[in-house]
């Protein structure tokens, strides 16, 4: 049952994942309560710093695609926190709502918090770590989207072309939190009035502080928590950097949609995708390839832009090893989910409760480890 899986220890639900080239892990095709799903991930630092996870029973579709930055503490903590906490609070206040993913958020930062004041004084990189979240969820005909960060979803919906065609199209329901964006960079000048340097354009960037492009995260308490800012770890970095204030947050941005017949599929992704696709890209090949391996297809029309990029070959880049291949391109999760009803669960109460159907499957923390065909929600 929902409550059983997301109460016990969360190494209870294993994806079917196989491996193609080494970097790589993908899920073809499974079903959830709307329709069919894919997953694929492509690893490009030496530790994976992407984790990406659903959640299906036959009232809800859960989705998240946490990118982590500075190392893959802060990803695989919400892979293993933000669930049951959207469980908890939906459970305590009868149903799914902005409030209860809100509350949500706010405890995996909190709690992550709690973990990196416990252990910074041995692992004081622990503090530079942090993760965008993105968050879609599908109950009772709704979707809410929830976002830190600039990982990214985009939605395939069909609109006529004409009297007697159609066409599918691309819409963004989640705003990028990325200060290479002109009206985030505004956002965060207009919350530090005082500081004429708050976003810098360094190593051809903008960057708050010049050292981080997204302005909303989980973790990355060096810019959050005086305490943690005036150690010497960063000294290299011209660190340490008084803060008056943080300079990032943790408030999700939320968009709550009911679904139409007219909304065909759902790309969630790690920015990893987005740095070398559009979205109406991405909408295109979704519309137009058959839906086993689209994932996966993905990824790899990711890598051929990356390679074609630096004047090299598919196979070329596919031989780079891990750690190296960050200099070509970034870890890379994507999940599509197909909406073929997504009207259907109107019976649902629209929270998480018992039943008998349900699923789980998470990326692996590492295409290389031992468990790798062992995802876990």
């Amino acid at each position: 049952m929902v409550l059983d899986i997301l109460s016990r220890p969360l190494k209870s639900c294993f994806g079917d994942g196989n491996r193609g080239d080494e970097l790589s892990w993908h899920i073809d095709l499974k079903p959830h309560a709307s329709g069919d799903y894919s997953i694929a991930v492509v690893q490009a630092n030496s530790l994976l710093e992407d984790q990406g996870q659903v959640f299906t029973s036959s009232s809800a579709t859960y989705v998240g695609v946490y990118d982590g930055h500075g190392g893959p503490e802060a990803s695989r903590f919400i892979a293993d926190n933000l669930f049951p906490s959207l469980h908890k609070f939906a459970t305590e206040q009868g149903g799914l709502s902005v409030d209860v993913i809100r509350k949500a958020f706010d405890a995996t930062e909190e709690e992550f918090l709690d973990l990196v004041k416990r252990t910074w004084m041995s692992q004081p990189q622990i503090i530079s770590v942090g993760s965008c979240c993105l968050v879609g969820i599908i109950s009772n005909g709704v979707l809410y989207v929830a976002n830190l960060g600039d990982s990214r979803a985009v939605l395939g919906r069909r609109v006529s072309a004409s009297k007697t065609t159609s066409a599918v199209v691309a819409e963004r329901l989640s705003t990028d939190h990325n200060v290479g964006v002109e009206e985030v960079r505004k956002e965060v000048a207009a919350l530090h009035p005082d500081d004429s340097h708050i976003v810098v354009y360094t190593q051809g960037v903008w960057r708050i502080k010049g050292i981080i492009q997204v302005s909303r995260s989980i973790g990355d308490f060096y810019l959050k928590k005086p305490e943690f800012n005036k150690i010497p770890l960063f000294q290299h970095f011209g660190f340490p950097i008084p803060l008056k204030r943080p300079v990032m947050t943790a408030e999700p941005s939320i968009l709550v949609r009911q679904l139409t017949p007219q909304d065909l599929f759902l790309i969630f992704a790690s920015d990893g995708l987005w740095e070398q696709l559009s979205d109406e890209t991405v909408v295109d090949i979704v519309s137009k390839s058959p839906r086993a391996g689209i994932a996966r297809r993905l990824v790899r029309a990711a890598l051929r832009e990356a390679a074609r990029k630096r004047e090299m070959s598919y196979e070329e880049i596919k031989s780079i090893e891990k750690g190296v291949r960050r200099h070509y391109h970034d870890d890379i999760t994507v999940i599509v989910m197909y909406l073929d009803h997504p009207l259907s669960s109107s019976s649902s109460t629209g929270r998480f409760s018992d039943h008998t159907v349900v699923d789980c499957t998470s990326t692996p923390a590492d295409i290389f480890s031992s468990d790798v065909n062992e995802g876990q929600c």
